[in-house]
């Protein structure tokens, strides 16, 4: 008894060092074998461990250019990814913002509010500089840099409205893109 429990003992490193190993070939059967089988040459293939259990994956081994042209792939995809996962997170906010077009729009009003009433008080700025420039005994060169600051604002306050716009616009174009496509 004693002797075939050493023999058992013994025979335990062999059976844990049995492998086997397993690819899927270029017609797309599955192969097994002690070894790697013949029909794995140039296919990636696994190694399993007595009971079957993967051990290590191994992919055939390719030139650099491969090697450059895989990775590269594989950053693509990624990066693609990225980028869809990206777009569902602001396309689920879009929606967790607006209940209709018409929120959109009342949205744009409220953001163009008070940009609107500054470029309104601009414009009245400068018309009374311009009035003022007019005048006999006005200091031209310091209306004129007066101007041209007051100019460059209203020009500064133009530019975030349509900013301001562009934003909406691109937002109700996506929204609409999204409604549709969940109907």
């Amino acid at each position: 008894m004693r002797a075939a429990l050493v023999a058992a003992l013994a025979l335990l490193p062999a059976v844990a060092l049995a492998q086997s190993y397993r690819c899927v070939g270029a017609d797309g059967k599955k192969y097994y074998g002690q070894s790697v089988p013949p029909q794995c040459v140039g296919q990636p293939y696994e190694q399993l461990d007595s009971r079957g259990v993967v051990v290590k994956r191994v992919d055939p081994v390719r030139n650099a250019e491969d090697r450059a042209k895989q990775e590269a792939e594989d950053a693509e995809r990624k990066k693609q990814a990225a980028a869809a996962k990206e777009q569902g997170r602001k396309d689920n906010a879009l929606l967790s913002s607006y209940t209709s077009e018409q929120d959109i729009e009342i949205a744009r009003s409220r953001a163009l509010e008070s940009s609107q009433r500054a470029a309104k008080d601009l414009e009245q700025s400068i018309a009374a500089l311009k009035k003022r420039r007019g005048a006999p005994d006005a200091d031209t060169r310091a209306i004129d840099a007066d101007l041209k600051v007051q100019e460059a604002a209203l020009a500064d306050r133009r530019k975030d409205m349509a900013a301001i716009n562009a934003r909406y616009d691109e937002d109700k174009k996506r929204y609409i893109e999204i409604t549709k496509r969940g109907k």
